[in-house]
């Protein structure tokens, strides 16, 4: 999509470079992959920054993507080219990434996505809720998050440790402040 805006200069210019060095077309290919995979739909798996817009860019894959990972979490896609309804897309995949479990500092801006502002974090969006992905019983991509370990201890044994002095706390080898002459001035 051609954007509206100036074009930046100055120190926006260089922010929004440094922004776009992050871009990561490696990255891009393997979630749309993944994306293909899970929608087994027929899309570019290509990766450069283009393709990775143009196949997102009006959030329906986006929302087929949320429901293919939890059904009914995005309720109404809009088939409609318009840039409001497109827009709109996206939000409703962003809100419906949080539900699957996407934290906030993870989702990016419809804007980002809209008029390429961003890339990548859109990138991070995607990694986020494909790790999330596997929680919900569908293949996803990423690490495997973690699952807590909670532990139980019985008061017995929280009174045994507290008797214990690890080699954590350190010791001074003997060292004191002697030779320390604070507020004496320098004898020459």
């Amino acid at each position: 999509m051609a954007s509206n805006r100036a074009e930046k200069a100055g120190f926006a210019a260089e922010a929004h470079s440094k922004i776009n060095s992050k871009y990561d077309p490696q990255l891009s290919h393997q979630i749309l992959v993944w994306i293909k995979d899970l929608l087994n739909e027929d899309i570019d798996t290509n990766g450069e920054n283009n393709s990775f817009y143009e196949t997102l860019k009006d959030g329906t894959v986006l929302c087929r993507l949320v429901n293919a990972i939890q059904a009914n979490t995005v309720k109404k896609v809009n088939a409609s080219k318009m840039a409001f309804k497109c827009m709109e897309n996206i939000q409703f995949f962003l809100e419906g990434a949080q539900k699957l479990g996407v934290p906030s500092e993870e989702l990016f801006q419809t804007i980002d996505l809209w008029e390429q502002q961003n890339l990548h974090s859109v990138q991070i969006c995607l990694q986020s809720l494909g790790r999330k992905a596997s929680k919900h019983g569908v293949h996803g991509i990423g690490p495997k998050e973690s699952e807590a370990n909670v532990r139980e201890f019985s008061e017995e044994q929280m009174k045994a440790g507290q008797g214990v002095i690890g080699l954590q706390y350190g010791s001074n080898k003997g060292a004191n402040q002697s030779g320390i002459n604070f507020g004496n001035t320098r004898h020459m």
